[in-house]
Parts: C-alpha cells; structure tokens; sequence
C-alpha cells in the first residue's frame, strides 16, 4: 500500500511539474511575444552602385534553404520524423554547400531566400544571413523577420528551444520602397506563440518607362490542415498584386508557396496511395487567366522529412515557384536539381523580361 501511494504521489509531481513546464512557457511567449504590425519599413542593407536595367532580360534565383538543417540525411518531428536538429557537423556542411551555390549566382539580378536563421538553437546559432551578406557583397540585402521565439518548449524530451530567423531577398538595385507585410494568419492561441508570423517582403524599383517593378518574397502557412491560414495569404497578396498591375506596374512575385501551382499534378511520379500525402493545388481560377504561373514542371523543388531522402522513395512535389502578371514574358524557367543534399528545397530559377 505504501508503495502505490507513493507511485501516485511520484506521479502528481511529474504531472505537477509538467503543467509548471508548459505555464511558465506559454507565459514566457505571450511577454515575449513577436507581434509586429501589418506594414513595417525594412532598411536595404549594402552600398551597390547599380541601376535598374531597362530594356533587358532579369533573372531571380529562389530557394528555401531550410535554415541548414534539413539536409538529406535528416528527418524533421513536425513532419513525422524523430529528429528536432541534425548533428552541428551537419548543419555546417549544409550551410557550407549552400553558401558555394548561392555564390554561383552573383550575376543574378534578384535572390529570394526563405528560412535564413539569424540565431536559433536548431542550426547551433549560426548567422547564416550574416554570412550569406558577406559572400554576397554586390546586392543591397533585406530581412523580414518571419520566426521569433525565445523559447518554443517542445519536443518534451529536446526543445527547439530559440528560434530567430526570416526571409531575405537580394537585389542588385536599391529599392524606393521595402516592406514587411504580414499576412492576416494565425493559429489558434496558444499555438500561435511559438509558430511562424507568415509574411512577404515587397519591393518597388522605378522604371524609364514611368511605370514601377514590384518584386515580392514570401513563404506562406505550412501545418495548416484546414488550408484556412494560406486561404487568408492568398486573398491578402491576390488583391496587393492586382492593385499594383492595375496600376501598369510589372509584378513578380516568388518563393514558398506551401502548396502547388494549379495545373500540377502532384501525384505523377507517385501515387497519392504510395506518398501517403495530401497535397493541396492553388485553385485554376485563383488569378484572372492571363496571369501565368512560372515553374518547371520537370524538376520537383521540395521533399517530405518522415525520414531522410530516398530517390523514388520519398515523396517529392513542387511547392517553389513564380506568379507574374501579364505583361511580364517568361524566358526560361529551370528548377535547379541538387537531390536535396543541404535543403529540403531545390532552388528555381527565373529569366523574364517586361512587355
């Protein structure tokens, strides 16, 4: 009899010092919550001397880096997976094969960039927006803060503990304006403390032509199993860039969409029994027929992180692309295939000139 009760007793302190746990946490995040406001200034960071060309063909690279975690050989717990961060040998080496990729793209005209941590415990506190800077140095540099929490208390058992980073877009030219817009998408509370604040990073570039280039980067809701967070995205940029072109301004708009574009198949190099995965499509008349979705239809851009990579085992879509308003011309468009070595993403590249 003593023993039992001693058990029960054992056993009200854990559940006391569990619940102890998740209050001072949720407690922790609501002070210290990040709550920023529909529009902020961000400062183009850099000293390029450039100008807009006029008349000529642009290219963008795009590409989810992953925060240099999610590499190959990991596997993620928000997607079924077991592993919360790699090895720090690890994240060094994706952030390593990052960084020579990204170099390999100085000629570009625009870089898109999402999950770029600043200081987070999952890549070890590396300051890979810092370094991407330094390795960087022709281009005016702008962060949108899109992830920051002091603590975020779960797994149970291996916290991810801080968690600092954003969306970065490169640009040769300085941009007259360059805004952080956040997105009207939240999950429910408590949730909502320690989950992204979703938004897009826009740019305006003045044109000879009296007309303006808007150029956008974003990384919209993942985990939103209702599809009621990327609805309220996707109504939120549908009507900016419709406002922009009705204008005459010329708009591209790129990055992580979190779902396909609407004539993809997603299941066509896995059936949707064998992926084992729902994969959402933009609806056909989301946007007016003459605005064109920009992806290359060969190359997927994005792998699922149940385990680590496996060719033609590991469910892969395209979720990585461009929306560009109709008097825009595509030249080519070219998903850049890397087998997922340092991302969970491939980067898509976008050549396009103005009508």
């Amino acid at each position: 009899m003593k023993s039992m009760i001693l058990i029960l007793k054992l056993i009200l302190v854990l559940a006391l010092l569990f619940g102890l746990y998740l209050l001072g946490s949720i407690l922790l995040a609501t002070f210290t919550n990040f709550s920023p406001p529909e529009k902020t200034s961000i400062a183009a960071e850099g000293n390029p001397k450039n100008e807009l060309k006029q008349d000529e063909t642009y290219t963008i690279y795009n590409w989810n880096i992953g925060y240099a975690g999610l590499g190959s050989e990991s596997n993620f717990f928000y997607d079924g997976g077991k592993m919360v961060r790699p090895k720090q040998t690890m994240v060094d080496k994706y952030f390593s094969g990052i960084l020579n990729k990204v170099e390999e793209w100085k000629d570009a005209d625009f870089i898109f960039l999402q999950e770029v941590d600043i200081n987070s415990k999952r890549s070890y506190q590396l300051a890979e927006s810092q370094l991407l800077n330094e390795k960087l140095i022709t281009f005016f540099s702008s962060i949108a803060i899109n992830y920051q929490v002091n603590y975020i208390p779960i797994p149970i058992t291996k916290p991810m503990g801080k968690v600092k980073s954003g969306i970065i877009t490169y640009g040769k030219m300085k941009p007259t304006e360059n805004v952080r817009f956040q997105f009207p998408s939240k999950f429910p509370w408590p949730k909502n403390l320690f989950m992204l604040d979703r938004c897009m990073l826009f740019q305006r570039y003045p044109l000879a032509n009296k007309k303006e280039l808007i150029i956008i980067n974003h990384h919209l809701s993942a985990y939103d199993n209702t599809g009621t967070l990327k609805a309220a995205e996707m109504d939120y940029l549908k009507k900016l860039v419709l406002k922009e072109y009705e204008k005459g301004n010329y708009v591209v708009v790129g990055g992580d969409w979190n779902q396909c574009p609407p004539d993809f198949d997603p299941y066509t190099k896995m059936s949707k029994e064998e992926a084992d995965y729902d994969q959402s499509n933009i609806a056909k008349d989301f946007m007016p027929s003459d605005w064109t979705w920009a992806y290359d239809k060969s190359v997927n851009t994005n792998r699922k992180l149940v385990t680590e990579y496996q060719p033609n085992i590991t469910f892969t879509t395209i979720i990585d692309f461009y929306l560009l308003s109709p008097n825009i011309e595509v030249k080519t468009i070219e998903g850049i295939e890397l087998g997922f070595e340092n991302s969970d993403h491939q980067p898509v590249k976008l050549v396009f000139s103005l009508k």
